[in-house]
């Protein structure tokens, strides 16, 4: 069995090595019809297009993508070329939650925004969105929960209408797969109209997918103040991303919200996992991401610890100081561990 790999999947080698008989390492952006055509599997991230362009003529039987989102998979011609895909729901759900905490404390630290009885919004409540909820909850916020399509299978019960949540919240984090068209689309779902219906100076998050957002509504809301701030993971036109939201942005980083090691393990371990049922292969294999070079934090209060942990400002400042350098700096990303990994002391306690 051949297969092809995105280089900046990590932990895989050793185990992909007792898994297939040729395995090829190269950047997401290099996957081309000359190298896939005599390949059985690829494993890809967000970078690489599995589409008609790229596929036709080739024997790939399947495709394994480590990550959540699945946009970049034309899953229609798949499905007419007769190639399976695995996706990995859920792998970084801890990593982007461990994001919106440590954001959500600067945010509070740095611009007074008191988060405790103020509302939150979660728009698209799936495996990341029920996290950041919990992260919500703990920070002692109110949490409205948004997610029409969960709502139309299991009843309107926990869930609320966007209009309440436009009206009521003070925070709105957006966790929804970018979807073009159908009954629930999500393509520039934040754009003029729905920012001019918002009753409060609100906080925008977008960790999900950057077309989700339409940036120069975002940009004129910051200007008008309808939006008093923003967190920004994920852009529109990727990696060009637009320089004027860059400065205007509480926190911009990378696209590297799930970028933990934990969450890279888990979506590493669940492509592997696929292709192994796809193929009924019987491998044994571990992925452990390593331990933190300093597992012990010893701090004031939770702030100091989480931050400790994780400070996205050290992203941002990064990004700011050389936003052309957008995919390097999320190819080479230095994978953080989540809280799991650490033995924290807090001070007087």
């Amino acid at each position: 069995m051949k297969v092809i790999v995105d280089d900046k999947i990590p932990y895989i080698k050793e185990a992909l090595a007792s898994i297939a008989d040729e395995v090829v390492y190269v950047p997401g952006k290099d996957f081309t019809p000359q190298l896939v055509k005599d390949a059985d599997a690829l494993i890809v991230r967000t970078r690489t297009r599995c589409n008609q362009e790229l596929l036709e003529g080739s024997r790939v039987r399947f495709i394994a993508t480590a990550t959540i989102g699945f946009d970049h998979i034309d899953t229609e011609y798949c499905r007419q070329a007769g190639i399976t895909w695995r996706n990995a729901p859920g792998c970084n759900s801890g990593s982007v939650a461990q994001y919106l905490q440590s954001s959500l404390l600067l945010l509070q630290q740095e611009r007074g925004f008191q988060l405790e009885g103020k509302k939150l919004g979660v728009i698209g409540v799936g495996h990341v969105g029920s996290k950041v909820a919990q992260v919500g909850r703990e920070l002692g916020m109110k949490v409205l929960l948004n997610d029409p399509p969960r709502e139309e299978r299991e009843g309107n019960k926990g869930f609320s209408p966007l209009d309440q949540l436009l009206e009521e919240c003070d925070l709105l984090t957006f966790h929804v797969p970018l979807v073009r068209e159908g009954e629930h689309p999500t393509y520039h779902l934040v754009n003029c109209e729905l920012l001019t219906r918002l009753k409060h100076r609100v906080v925008i998050v977008n960790t999900s997918r950057g077309e989700v957002i339409e940036t120069q509504a975002l940009l004129n809301a910051l200007q008008k103040g309808f939006v008093a701030d923003a967190i920004i993971d994920v852009w529109e036109n990727e990696p060009d991303i637009d320089r004027r939201l860059l400065e205007k942005a509480f926190i911009a980083t990378p696209h590297i919200a799930g970028y933990s090691a934990d969450g890279k393990a888990n979506a590493t371990r669940m492509a592997l996992d696929a292709i192994c049922r796809f193929f009924h292969i019987d491998a044994h294999y571990s992925i452990q991401p390593p331990q933190p070079l300093r597992p012990l934090i010893r701090a004031h209060d939770v702030t100091e610890a989480c931050l400790q942990m994780y400070d996205p400002r050290r992203d941002c400042e990064a990004l700011r100081a050389h936003p052309e350098q957008f995919e390097k700096l999320r190819g080479d990303y230095p994978l953080r561990r989540e809280r799991n990994a650490y033995k924290v002391i807090l001070c007087g306690q």
